[in-house]
């Protein structure tokens, strides 16, 4: 009886796997990539949209075509090969037209609009989407754009393109930080970003350090190195957010695949779709509530105010505590402990490690508590860091 159960469950169980690859597989097909790449030059030959791109794209063929990678409700994620490099190509939506046309491009003759205005327009569509106000002079990386033959198609890309949150964010940033993925270039709605891997929840080490150390080096040691260093990028990367802009940037989906590693271990957030300045963030979290679950907006947390029944503005955890609690509690738990760590270094960072992943509290007292947890992790680690060198 229990073989026969046993043999029930894993004919289930491969068809629910096939099941699910066939309807993933419908959703993520080359046909489909094709097919949306092939209108993207369409529109380009029509004159409809431009992009730096498009010529390699659609004319000159030095723009290739690898895989989807990702579709859901429109998004629409492709590896390809530009000149011998991998990207990846993304859009929000898979047609230029399903954009917000902007429709003072048919009251007027593009030529005629002041830059100042188009600037204007730049800063109220940033402010609506993020809730930061920019001043002129940060207004660089998102219009480059010069008057010419195609005007009026670079406006219509540059609009569909400031449409989409995580176009915003990786053009704003890519200057600033080192965080954050690389814009390549454009071509309409869809822009170019610079190829990584992600991680993987089900990955042992969370992402593939073979990418990042080289197979040769994909030893115990090294691997153990390597994770060292990648955490010590994420406490990098923590106080970065926290401190380095005008305001707190928020991560509020927190998992191995929203991240990925360069081959210099540093930690690159790849997915920003979830995060939010403070600003907006505060908008976010400020909802009714008849408990403290009604408050919570996916990694981050608001406690409910009973009197008001309101959530409050500010978050009650933060991005530190989240990465400890995902990320750093599969690295430095007993399972993974080694004897090229002494055990009184692998039971501090384990402690601390779960001190740092309790839920925090809005007050004076919390950011105290965080700001210790971030001062003594970088402690221990970096003393690892010496442990493993002395060991070489």
């Amino acid at each position: 009886l229990l073989l026969l159960w046993a043999a029930c469950w894993m004919v289930v169980s491969a068809l629910l796997f096939l099941l699910h690859r066939s309807v993933f597989s419908e959703r993520c097909t080359d046909e489909k990539s094709h097919r949306i790449l092939a209108r993207l030059c369409l529109d380009y030959s029509s004159g409809a949209l431009t992009g730096d791109l498009c010529e390699d794209l659609c004319v000159a063929q030095k723009l290739v075509y690898k895989h989807c990678l990702y579709y859901d409700r429109g998004k629409k994620v492709i590896q390809a090969d530009w000149r011998g490099r991998p990207i990846i190509l993304k859009s929000k939506k898979e047609i230029f037209s399903s954009y917000q046309h902007l429709s003072m491009l048919e009251e007027v003759e593009t030529q005629d609009i002041a830059e100042t205005e188009l600037l204007l327009m730049v800063a109220l569509e940033v402010k609506n989407v993020l809730g930061l106000e920019l001043s002129n002079n940060t207004m660089g990386p998102l219009w480059t754009r010069k008057k010419g033959p195609r005007w009026k198609a670079q406006v219509a890309s540059m609009w569909s393109l400031l449409q989409q949150e995580e176009y915003i964010y990786f053009s704003l940033l890519q200057d600033f930080s080192k965080h954050v993925l690389r814009i390549i270039g454009s071509c309409g709605h869809f822009y170019a970003v610079e190829y990584l891997t992600a991680g993987h929840a089900w990955h042992k080490t969370l992402f593939p350090l073979e990418n990042v150390v080289g197979p040769s080096l994909a030893g115990h040691r090294s691997t153990v190195r390597a994770i060292i260093d990648i955490a010590l990028s994420f406490l990098d990367m923590v106080q970065h957010f926290d401190n380095d802009f005008s305001h707190r940037l928020h991560l509020c989906d927190i998992k191995p695949e929203n991240f990925a590693i360069r081959h210099d271990l540093t930690v690159v957030a790849i997915d920003v779709d979830m995060a939010f300045f403070e600003p907006k963030m505060r908008d976010i979290l400020e909802q009714n509530c008849t408990g403290d679950e009604d408050c919570n907006f996916f990694d981050c947390f608001s406690k409910c105010n009973l009197k008001i029944r309101k959530c409050g503005a500010q978050r009650a955890n933060n991005n530190l505590q989240v990465i400890c609690d995902k990320i750093f509690r599969r690295w430095f738990s007993p399972n993974l402990r080694g004897p090229l760590v002494s055990l009184p270094l692998q039971l501090q960072l384990q402690k601390a490690v779960q001190e740092c992943a309790e839920p925090g509290y809005v007050d004076a007292a919390g950011h105290q508590r965080t700001l210790k947890s971030l001062s003594e992790l970088y402690h221990l680690l970096r003393v690892t860091q010496r442990e493993l060198q002395r060991a070489e």
